[in-house]
């Protein structure tokens, strides 16, 4: 359970006023309690259990007080502050009460709603079931219909049977558009006996990132050649047996991939790594997607690691367009799935297959991101092993605008002991890197950028923050941790979407719209704006992102840890105004220590901007690292710490992201860091209003000057 001294902390910050930092409105922090009628007497830290069957924690508000409020939730769920106000008036109710069982009350229509939708689901289910049994008696009863005696189809379920049928139908309609496929793809058509039915398409939603948007403006400095994801359209039914084809094809390649060393793969002299020797990889594998494009050049790296989750469970995030991006969000950017050809077999992804944008990311605005346009097949191997494999549809829809294409990428899980997964990744892209910045030119040369070490680093840091997430048994002997498992998990949801939230509005994405202040050279300041309404996850007004990239000559890890640690964050942090900054509280994400989300409080000189509260997560891993933090409000974290939902917390997000600068060797170790520091500040509660450049030049003083703290503390140290 949370310690009892840390919630007196907590208890005694709650008044605390505005500051400079970010402005965040009470009336953005909604979330779910236990009851409609029933409305607890505050946030308040001293409440160790809330659940509703403890009346004395609540206040039972009179009959009429309930009707009124019912009344007035129907004509307006969501009333504003004003609106509260003037209920509380009528009602002889504090405002905080009213804001309270209007939240309790949205949360149990939700409730409600959700509770019909399973009962649908279930009856829906029971019928389905039904079917399926009466399927598989009439299969086992059945005749054949040359010699009228019972069928011999042995241990093959139904699923199978209807697969072969479907396939016998597909083998017919690819042979009759070969002379299409040839054009395409230059090979001849190979046998298919393993593809999934095609089904209609099911859309799916776009995935983490997608509603961030920019406001154009004059010097506009755009990344990227367009929006390639948004003018993309689903393939046409003549495409389809060529996609098929396409993915059958690339799975053999990436099993090829994946498992052939020498002379494919060179160790390269200082044994760090291995290169695609790319003659070798031609004479290999002569089927494909075509030459190089001119001017492409080619990345094509191979890793391995063994993560702590099951097989099916990665599988599913693979598969999943949301889980991926959540997952890997400081890789994705934006993905969506255009159509699903096949969902697969027998319950699970066998077979899937899916036509999916898209946007690949490295968290600078210095690096344009990557759009690519392709299928993904899952196909599970005799000898256990499952394979999903990315390949490129660009050729379907020439562009001459794409800058990258994916040639047969993807992973390799095998199953092992204990829950755990040995991951074989291959990544496989040609691309035209001739956006890349000077000062990233060698990270993205290197491969390090984009390449399989990332992915795979990223997925085993991600499967350790889960089973973080899911831990029972946590130790109570350090102050400060948080045991309450409800807590962990809704600080941890809430950490979750502040680093999504974070990754998704500091890179190049074709989304954004940066605009470029004078500076000079890699020491430019970009900024955008964003106009928040209607969205319980930031305060409503006018949001001014800006960000830089720099690089240092300190270590990545030298330079994590001085920027994750509290006791030194007055020297960087104009923030907390020089104020004692005290970690409250914490809960370990994996092996690292670095890997960590903290409730921080500022306890600042100034006694009228007090006990301020700081959300950070600090992640690291051998490929990069960052430090997101946001500004929180101390009630709201109260109810999120005692398990409430923590959706309707108001988050902007600032930090860093610490990448590698690309000279590492063997010999002289790591080199320098490639450093960018991004903020995003509320100038404005009114969403109509506009930027002045007074806000512009604040903002842009802030940054620069952080840098500058950062440069001179880190120099110091080295010194």
């Amino acid at each position: 359970m949370f310690q009892p001294n840390l919630m007196e902390a907590l208890e005694m910050g709650q008044n605390t006023s505005e500051s400079e930092v970010p402005r965040i409105r009470e009336d953005e922090f909604d979330s779910a309690t236990k009851s409609g009628s029933e409305n607890h007497e505050g946030a308040s830290g001293d409440d160790q259990d809330p659940r509703p069957n403890k009346k004395k924690r609540y206040h039972r508000h009179t009959q009429h007080q309930i009707q009124e409020m019912e009344a007035f939730f129907k004509e307006c769920p969501h009333p504003d502050d004003k609106q509260r106000k003037e209920l509380s008036r009528e009602l002889g109710l504090e405002p905080l009460q009213v804001k309270f069982w209007f939240q309790n009350k949205r949360t149990q229509m939700k409730t409600q709603h959700e509770r019909h939708e399973n009962t649908q689901l279930r009856t829906e289910n029971e019928k389905l079931r039904a079917d399926n049994m009466r399927y598989r008696e009439a299969l086992s009863n059945a005749s054949c219909p040359n010699c009228g005696g019972p069928t011999a189809i042995g241990e093959m379920s139904f699923d199978e049977h209807h697969l072969r049928l479907e396939n016998a139908r597909l083998r017919e309609e690819i042979d009759r558009i070969s002379a299409i496929a040839a054009k395409y793809v230059g090979k001849p058509v190979v046998n298919y006996s393993n593809i999934s039915p095609t089904l209609p398409p099911r859309p799916l939603e776009l995935g983490v990132g997608a509603g961030f948007g920019g406001q154009p403006g004059i010097g506009v400095d755009m990344y990227g050649a367009g929006d390639l994801l948004r003018s993309i359209s689903g393939p046409t039914e003549a495409d389809k047996p060529i996609i098929i084809e396409l993915a059958v094809a690339a799975m053999e390649e990436l099993i090829g991939m994946a498992q052939m060393n020498d002379p494919l793969w060179l160790t390269t002299l200082d044994a760090t790594s291995t290169i695609l020797n790319e003659d070798e990889y031609i004479r290999s594998f002569p089927r494909g997607i075509g030459p190089k494009p001119t001017g492409f050049k080619c990345e094509a790296s191979r890793e391995s690691a063994v993560v702590i989750m099951n097989h099916v469970s990665l599988v599913e995030i693979l598969m999943d367009v949301n889980q991926w991006s959540t997952v890997f969000s400081g890789i994705v950017s934006r993905a969506m799935t255009l159509e699903v050809l096949s969902t697969g077999v027998a319950g699970n992804y066998n077979g899937a297959l899916q036509v999916m944008t898209a946007e690949l990311q490295l968290p600078t605005p210095l690096v344009p991101t990557r759009e690519s346009y392709f299928v993904r097949y899952c196909k599970q191997h005799s000898d256990g092993t499952w394979a999903v494999v990315d390949v490129s549809l660009d050729n379907l829809r020439p562009s001459p605008s794409a800058r990258c294409r994916r040639r047969p990428s993807g992973c390799l899980i095998q199953e092992m002991p204990n829950g755990y997964s040995k991951v074989i990744w291959v990544e496989h892209v040609e691309v035209d890197d001739r956006g890349v910045h000077s000062l990233y030119k060698q990270l993205v040369s290197s491969g390090h950028a984009f390449g399989a070490k990332r992915w795979v680093a990223t997925l085993d840091r991600q499967c350790e923050r889960l089973a973080s997430a899911m831990a029972t048994n946590i130790p109570t002997v350090d102050v400060g941790v948080i045991t309450n498992q409800e807590g962990r998990k809704s600080m941890m949801k809430l950490a979750e979407r502040m680093v999504i939230s974070f990754c998704a509005g500091v890179s190049a994405s074709t989304a954004h719209t940066w605009t470029t202040l004078s500076g000079t050279g890699a020491d430019d300041v970009r900024v955008m704006t964003r106009k928040s309404v209607d969205d319980p996850g930031r305060p409503p007004g006018i949001v001014l992102s800006a960000a830089t990239s720099f690089w240092l000559p300190v270590p990545p890890k030298r330079v994590f840890d001085f920027l994750r640690d509290e006791n030194s964050r007055n020297e960087w942090d104009i923030l907390s105004n020089g104020g004692v900054v005290q970690e409250m509280a914490h809960i370990a994400n994996g092996r690292d220590t670095g890997n960590c989300v903290s409730l921080l409080r500022v306890n600042s000189a100034n006694s009228s901007q007090s006990n301020m509260l700081i959300l950070q997560e600090s992640c690291t891993d051998s490929t990069g690292s960052f430090v997101i933090y946001a500004p929180v409000d101390i009630v709201a974290m109260n109810v999120v710490l005692n398990g409430g939902d923590p959706d309707y917390v108001a988050l902007l997000p600032s930090g860093f992201a610490i990448l590698p600068d690309g000279t590492i060797s063997h010999e002289t170790g790591p080199g320098g860091s490639l450093l960018t520091v991004a903020f995003q500040i509320l100038v404005d509660s009114v969403p109509t209003a506009k930027l002045s450049l007074g806000s512009v030049a604040t903002v842009n003083n802030l940054i620069a000057c952080t840098v500058e703290r950062i440069k001179a503390s880190l120099s110091g140290e080295t010194a």
